[in-house]
C-alpha cells in the first residue's frame, strides 16, 4: 500500500496541508452524500474514509474486515483520485462527516479537539506496540489514533547494473553522487529521488547528524552538517545523472523497474513489485550518510486510524478500532503483508510475520529497526513547506544555504511560537 495513490503529486503534503486548513475551520462543506447504510453488524451505523491505495486487493481486505464486524454496520468510503484530503477534511466540518479515518499524526487535529483520544483503548497493549509509533501519536501523555502501517522508505538498486560498473552500494552521500555518475548511459541515469526531491528532504536532515525538532520542539536542523548536505545536492542535481522527469513520482516502482534508472528512492510497500519484475537483481540500502559526523537513515512513513471526536458515535466508532486495530491480530498482519511489504506496528506481529522473516524483506526490517526516523508530530506543513522551499531555492536555483535556512527559521519559529508559545 503506498503512500501515494496514481498520481503524481504529494498527496501527504496535501494532506498535512488540509488538516491545518480544517483546524483553522477555513474548509467549506462537501456533498450531501455520507455513504452511510449497509454493511453487515448491527446497531450504530459507521463510515469510515480510507484512500485508494494502489495495491490490487486493497479495497476488498478492508471491506472484507468490516463486514466481519457484528458490533455496528460499517460502510467504508474508498476515495479515489486527488480528492481524499480535500473531502475528508471538508466533511470534518460538516454532519456528513466520518466516523473514524485514517491519516498522519498531525497536532493541529489534537489542538482543535478534532481527533478523540484513544489511550484507554492502547494502554493495555502499549507495550506492544513499536515505541516510536506510540510517541509520534502523544500529547501531553495521552494517545491519539492507532498505527495500522509502518512504511520505511530507502533506496532500490540493480545490483548488475552496479557490479557492472565496478561499485559497491554507496555509504555516504560523496559515494551516492560519484555512484549516480558512473552509472549514467545516454539510456539510464544513475539515481531517481522522485521528481520534486521532496521524500528525500528529511533523509538529508537525519543523514547528516541533525532533525527537524529537538526533544524541547526547538529548532534541529540548522547546522553545519545540514548546509553541507544541501551543497552535495545541489552538485547532484546540477551532474545531468539524476532522473528528474519520470513518469509516475518516487512512491511508484516504475522508474526502476522500466529501466530509466540504476537507483531508485522508493518504500517498502512497493517491494514485491520490484522482487516480481527484477528478481535477485536488487538490492537496498538507507539514505547514506552525508557528513563524518552523520549516520545512515531511513524515514518511516505510515497510516494511522483516527476516530472523530465531534461525530455522533465516538465510542462505537473506538469500539470497532480496537476490535480491528488491536484485537484482530490476523487482520493487522494481513493488511501489512499481504499487499505490499509493510511492517506490522504490533512488536508481536512484525516478529512472527513469516514474509518479513527473510530475504530483502527481512533486510528491510533490519534497516527499520537500525536506522528509522518517525514523523514528529508538532512538524507542521508549514515547516515541511519551509524546508521544501530550502530545497527549491538551494538544491534546485543554487541560492545560499544558510540565507535559506535562516529564512526557513522564521517560518519554523513562528510556526512554533503558535504551537507551543
Amino acid at each position: 500500500m503506498s503512500a501515494m495513490s496514481n498520481s503524481n503529486w504529494s498527496r501527504r503534503s496535501l494532506f498535512r496541508a488540509a488538516a491545518g486548513m480544517a483546524a483553522a475551520g477555513t474548509l467549506a462543506a462537501c456533498g450531501s452524500n455520507n455513504g452511510r447504510g449497509g454493511g453487515s453488524g448491527s446497531g450504530k451505523n459507521l463510515v469510515q474514509y480510507f484512500h485508494a491505495y494502489g495495491e490490487a486487493g486493497t479495497e476488498q481486505a478492508i471491506k472484507r474486515y468490516a463486514k466481519a464486524y457484528k458490533g455496528a454496520s460499517v460502510t467504508t468510503q474508498w476515495i479515489t483520485g486527488s480528492n481524499f484530503e480535500s473531502k475528508l477534511f471538508a466533511s470534518l466540518l460538516t454532519d456528513q462527516a466520518p466516523d473514524l479515518f485514517e491519516f498522519h499524526p498531525q497536532l493541529q487535529l489534537v489542538k482543535s479537539g478534532q481527533v478523540a483520544d484513544l489511550t484507554d483503548i492502547i494502554e493495555p497493549v502499549k507495550s506492544d506496540f513499536n515505541q516510536a509509533d506510540i510517541t509520534s501519536h502523544t500529547v501531553d501523555g495521552k494517545i491519539y489514533g492507532v498505527r495500522m502501517i509502518d512504511d520505511p522508505q530507502f533506496f532500490f538498486y540493480r545490483r548488475s547494473l552496479l557490479e557492472k560498473a565496478g561499485i559497491q552500494a554507496p555509504t555516504t552521500l560523496d559515494e551516492l553522487i560519484e555512484a549516480a555518475a558512473k552509472l549514467t548511459t545516454s539510456k539510464v541515469k544513475g539515481l531517481f529521488l522522485g521528481n520534486d526531491l521532496h521524500a528525500v528532504i528529511n533523509p538529508l536532515i537525519w543523514s547528516a547528524g541533525a532533525d527537524t525538532l529537538d526533544a524541547k520542539n526547538e529548532i534541529a536542523y540548522h547546522t553545519d552538517g545540514v548546509v553541507e548536505g544541501l551543497k552535495k545536492m545541489r552538485k547532484l542535481f546540477t551532474s545531468g545523472h539524476l532522473l528528474l522527469d519520470a513518469p509516475a513520482d518516487f512512491w511508484d516502482p516504475s522508474a526502476l523497474n522500466q529501466g530509466l534508472c540504476a537507483i531508485q528512492f522508493c518504500g517498502m510497500w512497493a517491494m514485491p513489485q520490484f522482487q516480481q519484475t527484477l528478481g535477485d537483481d536488487l538490492g537496498i540500502m538507507p539514505f547514506p550518510k552525508v557528513t563524518d559526523a552523520g549516520k545512515p537513515s531511513v524515514y518511516n512513513g505510515g497510516w494511522s486510524m483516527f476516530v472523530n471526536a465531534k461525530g455522533k458515535n465516538v465510542d462505537a466508532a473506538k469500539e470497532y478500532v480496537k476490535w480491528l486495530w488491536i484485537d484482530q491480530k490476523k487482520y493487522q498482519e494481513d493488511w501489512a503483508t499481504s499487499y505490499g511489504f509493510h511492517i506490522p506496528p504490533r512488536t508481536s506481529i512484525a516478529q512472527s510475520a513469516a514474509k518479513l522473516k527473510s530475504g530483502l524483506p527481512a533486510e528491510g526490517v533490519k534497516l527499520f529497526n537500525e536506522y528509522g526516523h518517525f514523523d514528529n508530530i508538532g512538524w507542521t506543513q508549514a515547516m515541511i513547506t519551509a524546508t521544501e522551499n530550502v530545497f527549491a531555492d538551494c538544491v534546485r536555483k543554487g541560492g545560499d544555504p544558510e540565507a535559506a535556512l535562516d529564512a526557513c527559521d522564521k517560518t519554523v519559529g513562528a510556526e512554533l511560537k503558535k504551537l507551543f508559545g
